[in-house]
């Protein structure tokens, strides 16, 4: 039997790391603008969001200031959209190739796991629950009572979930915001390539490695 390994936390983001959401979330943010007359962003600046708290994420694609009335009517309208989709028949978020036996093979080898996302705890549970894979994760951070990456909480709170050090902590991530968040909380920053940003922007805001397939994690973590 495999030792506990308590100084390691593998942290992963949700959205375009572990599941691929990014038409889910494309057609309810243009809807959500569309519903309330404003000119709808385009496919790529929705992408370039992802990860971000809702309302940041609004704010960011409005282009222009906002009311506090309209901002929220706009983020519940994208919440509201997003909760409809995931109860249609063919609702689909489907989960990268190789994150289950890579999150199986870190399970078996004992080591804690996590998720700092800025989807809701709703649709993150929703998530996990679709893909079998509720039960592998001590901590789950959102939004819900946290403030948005690259704030540093999430991560703070699920080492001390974790009772881990921030130098044996890895966040894995597709976003600068994910390697901005483990620069931050002063934790190891792994970029995915598969992701929504570019390896550019990855690299410039803070990861220490890219990795091309899930199952490199394994060997980088093994090694610590």
């Amino acid at each position: 039997m495999n030792e506990k390994s308590p100084n390691i936390l593998v942290v992963f983001d949700c959205d375009g790391t572990l599941v691929d959401s990014q038409h889910n979330v494309v057609a309810c943010m243009r809807a959500a603008f569309a519903d309330e007359g404003l000119d709808v962003p385009d496919d790529q600046s929705i992408r370039n969001t992802i990860g971000l708290n809702p309302d940041e994420a609004v704010l960011r694609l409005a282009l222009r200031p906002l009311d506090e009335e309209l901002l929220v009517r706009l983020v519940n309208g994208y919440k509201s959209g997003f909760f409809q989709r995931r109860l249609q028949s063919d609702h689909q978020e489907p989960l990268y190739a190789g994150a289950r036996e890579t999150i199986r093979e870190l399970a078996a080898r004992n080591i804690p796991m996590a998720v700092a996302t800025g989807k809701s705890l709703r649709g993150l549970r929703a998530v996990l629950e679709q893909h079998s894979l509720q039960d592998y994760f001590i901590s789950l951070q959102t939004p819900d009572h946290n403030p948005g990456k690259p704030h540093p909480q999430m991560l703070e709170k699920a080492m001390l979930d974790a009772g881990t050090r921030a130098d044996q902590t890895f966040m894995v991530g597709d976003t600068s915001f994910d390697m901005m968040l483990a620069r931050n909380a002063g934790c190891r920053a792994i970029g995915v390539r598969w992701g929504y940003h570019q390896e550019a922007e990855l690299l410039d805001s803070g990861a220490e490695r890219l990795i091309t397939q899930f199952e490199e994690l394994l060997a980088i973590v093994g090694n610590a």
